[in-house]
């Protein structure tokens, strides 16, 4: 009985490092596609919370305005009046104003009006607010930061005969009578570093 060897196939050692080869350039492939997908939708992602953030801030600002009260405060010492809305640079905000619809939904000791203010602290619009109204030196200040990356916020007023105004309560409007006056509308010019400008024009309700 004859004895013979069966021939058994098999990859040569030059077949096995172009195999490899191939696998590491395919691997490198899908590995720099993913990267870039993963980078690419972290980019999206910062892209849509930032413009979250600025829609919360520009409705944020809008419905202060939208709701504002004709409702003078005392100052902090009790000897003077502030207006409904006023902007004055020594106060430390950019504007200040009383508004309505502060909601109380569980039953706090309060009213539905509420002081605010907006000031840009380091590239930072902030909103402050108080939990009174005619507050003194003991009642704190609530500060919210709103939005970074702000150069810059403009307040603009506009009268009852269509002219628009920077100060409020306006010249012509000084002294006792001023203090519940408000503005027909006001435009809100935001200056963002990554954005630019965006104006936004807000009605005030009679």
């Amino acid at each position: 009985m004859s004895a013979f060897r069966k021939h058994r196939g098999g990859f040569t050692l030059i077949e096995v490092l172009v195999a490899l080869t191939v696998f590491a350039i395919m691997s490198g492939l899908a590995y720099g596609a993913l990267s870039q997908t993963m980078i690419s939708a972290e980019i999206l992602s910062a892209r849509m919370d930032r413009l979250q953030a600025i829609q919360r801030t520009v409705r944020r600002v809008s419905q202060d305005f939208m709701q504002l009260a004709p409702r003078p405060i005392r100052d902090e010492l009790g000897s003077s009046f502030k207006a409904a809305l006023q902007t004055d640079i020594r106060t430390g905000f950019a504007i200040e104003l009383t508004r309505g619809g502060w909601t109380n939904s569980i039953g706090l000791p309060r009213g539905t009006l509420q002081r605010a203010a907006y000031r840009l602290e380091d590239d930072e619009l902030i909103r402050s607010h108080w939990t009174v109204l005619d507050r003194t030196l003991s009642n704190p200040v609530i500060d919210v930061t709103l939005l970074d990356g702000v150069e810059n916020i403009v307040f603009r007023f506009m009268q009852e005969n269509g002219e628009w105004t920077e100060q409020w309560p306006p010249s012509q409007r000084a002294g006792p009578l001023g203090l519940r006056y408000r503005p027909r509308a006001v435009q809100l010019i935001l200056t963002l570093v990554d954005e630019g400008e965006i104006t936004r024009l807000i009605e005030v309700a009679p």
